[in-house]
């Protein structure tokens, strides 16, 4: 288990409120925060839910969609931007403050549907088309080879040395 403070691994972790958040720290980070008592372990009964099965071409849409490379960035102006603390950002999109900070320090990639919620909350975008590439292979049956890449590669940089 790590500390969600500092990161740390922790072997005995500490149950502290820290500015109004619940966390598992480290005995060093516990100084922060306020001690509470462990959340009693309850037993969790497994509900069986029924998702709809996605077709062939919503599979296909959605990888063609990537998240962008400046993510984090987008993240943190776009809150900023819309006056949003990252309590208030992390309670409309239903993660905690930490995955909030997280996210912003590029430490936390977000799954696909809180990145979609982040859009929709901030007014961003978050993730762009990918490009199709057009590649002639060596003409087999066998599909593109490294060989066949390192080719156009090279291709490609004689024809920007002309």
């Amino acid at each position: 288990m790590q500390c969600e403070l500092c990161g740390k691994e922790i072997s005995s972790p500490r149950h502290v409120i820290i500015d109004g958040v619940k966390m598992v720290v480290c005995e060093a980070c516990a100084k922060y925060g306020k001690p509470i008592s462990p959340p009693p372990t309850q037993r969790i009964q497994k509900v069986a839910i029924r998702k709809k099965e996605k077709t062939g071409e919503e599979i296909f849409q959605s990888m063609r969609k990537v998240l962008v490379q400046d993510w984090a960035e987008r993240i943190r102006e776009g809150r900023i931007r819309k006056g949003l603390s990252r309590e208030e950002l992390g309670a409309k999109i239903g993660e905690p403050t930490v995955a909030v900070a997280k996210m912003e320090n590029r430490d936390l990639r977000p799954s696909d549907e809180t990145a979609r919620k982040i859009e929709k909350v901030l007014g961003i975008t978050l993730f762009e088309e990918i490009e199709e590439i057009h590649v002639s292979g060596s003409g087999s049956s066998r599909g593109l080879t490294l060989g066949d890449l390192i080719k156009l590669e090279k291709e490609g940089d004689e024809g920007v040395k002309d």
